[in-house]
């Protein structure tokens, strides 16, 4: 690399390389703005600034990590979601941009749903980062916010997450909606992101390689934990409930079907993300029947 170690020569540098290699282009300017510690707008206004020989080492050394294959948020150590940081790391799944889409629908059904907020109780299931169940808890703070996740160290990262971003949030470790049952714990609202990949869809080796495979994969259709949902669900929700889940594209038939077998009253839709494609279905109880 060249001698005049710039803002502008690193970020040229960086996009050519990790372009030569397969990945985002835009993947430079994300590392260097975290190792600098500036907005991007900052970055891009400094664009002649030096950089010592240590900075230029280490941007360098991280841009060759991305390119190997590592994502740049654990190279960093968080994630932006929703306007705050996450901590990540190899433990949970990075919380994606789709997923703040999934917060949007529960806060709006939030408000046609229920007259009043105070008091209710919510649970993130497969909370992961806890990155949907602190977002929620800090949008709406007079929610009662539980988080359930099978894994111990997924649960590690989420408390921590919870501890730097001042939610309270409530966390439990088992299986699905296991935690609520065995606790005998009735929830009115219920938001998961649930593992929805099919067994054998083939992922970019950033993700299949760094992300846990159980955060992932959802069976051979991907419909394994929505099966389990409707089976559990009449277990842990109380008469007037709400239920957001996000989805993969195409499943939203199956899914609202699964959900239609065990609450044949509930109101269900399909909500499309930005990009046109099935992400949510939402299932709006307002009296449960448990024959």
């Amino acid at each position: 690399m060249s001698n005049e170690r710039t803002i502008f020569k690193a970020l040229s540098w960086a996009s050519s390389f990790l372009i030569e290699n397969g990945r985002d282009a835009n993947a430079g300017e994300i590392l260097l703005r975290a190792q600098l510690n500036m907005s991007r707008s900052k970055l891009l206004a400094e664009q002649k600034m030096p950089l010592a020989e240590q900075e230029w080492n280490r941007f360098e050394e991280a841009v060759k990590e991305h390119a190997a294959g590592k994502p740049v948020q654990h190279i960093i150590g968080y994630e932006e979601f929703y306007g705050r940081k996450f901590l990540v790391n190899e433990d949970v799944l990075i919380p994606r941009p789709e997923t703040e889409e999934l917060i949007e629908a529960a806060l709006k059904k939030l408000g046609t749903t229920f007259k009043s907020l105070s008091g209710l109780k919510a649970a993130d299931i497969g909370t992961g980062s806890g990155a949907i169940a602190v977002t929620l808890k800090l949008e709406r703070p007079v929610l009662s916010i539980f988080a359930s996740d099978l894994s111990e160290r997924a649960l590690q990262t989420a408390k921590k997450n919870a501890e730097c971003l001042n939610a309270e949030v409530q966390f439990l470790q088992g299986d699905l909606l296991q935690p609520f049952i065995d606790n005998g714990l009735k929830l009115d609202i219920i938001v998961s992101n649930p593992p929805y990949i099919p067994a054998h869809d083939e992922l970019s080796d950033v993700v299949s390689e760094h992300e846990p495979h159980s955060a992932l994969f959802g069976g051979e259709d991907g419909l394994d934990f929505y099966r389990r949902f409707a089976s559990e669900l009449p277990n842990v929700l109380k008469e007037q409930s709400l239920v957001v889940f996000e989805i993969g594209d195409g499943q939203g038939k199956d899914v609202s079907l699964l959900l239609e077998k065990s609450f044949p009253e509930a109101e269900i839709d399909v909500v499309r993300d930005i990009n046109g494609r099935e992400r949510i279905v939402t299932m709006a109880v307002q009296k449960i029947s448990f024959d």
